[in-house]
């Protein structure tokens, strides 16, 4: 499996993408894959730091598919920001990362670290205890994701 993450500068030179280039890329690839899935999230704010889509200080990238109730998705993301950023931003080996929002109440948490063991060790010692904090499992539906061990070769 392959998770690939692209960044655009505005929606509109994404939509441009789509209309000019998207088709004849994507035929290109054709059986280079069995499948594929395609989200798109509006940026809504930082975890940490300004974010840049940059892969070279970090080796893991955390994501977190999170669909949300749609009655708790205020709290959801007020929780993030209140509870989850600080104790990210606070975690040795937390580079920076993201939170977006795409239709139908799902949020994405994209966080990067130094190391899959500094992510470990945030995980080990604060997940269980922040998710009671911020009511997690009050506010979610489902939760899926990866640790991404990132591959330099196959940054752009």
């Amino acid at each position: 499996m392959a998770h690939v993450f692209a960044f655009w500068e505005s929606r509109a030179f994404y939509d441009s993408f789509m209309a000019r280039s998207h088709d004849r890329l994507a035929a290109g690839q054709s059986g280079t894959y069995k499948g594929i899935q395609a989200k798109l999230f509006d940026h809504l704010f930082d975890v940490k730091t300004g974010f840049e889509p940059r892969f070279t200080d970090a080796d893991v990238v955390r994501i977190a598919l999170c669909r949300v109730h749609a009655e708790r998705a205020e709290h959801f993301t007020l929780m993030q920001q209140k509870v989850w950023n600080p104790a990210m931003a606070g975690s040795p080996g937390m580079v920076r990362g993201l939170y977006g929002e795409a239709p139908g109440d799902e949020f994405l948490v994209l966080s990067m670290w130094r190391s899959a063991a500094e992510h470990g060790k945030y995980q080990a010692d604060r997940v269980e205890r922040l998710s009671v904090r911020a009511q997690t499992e009050t506010d979610i539906v489902d939760v899926t994701g990866d640790i991404v061990q990132l591959e330099p070769t196959w940054t752009v």
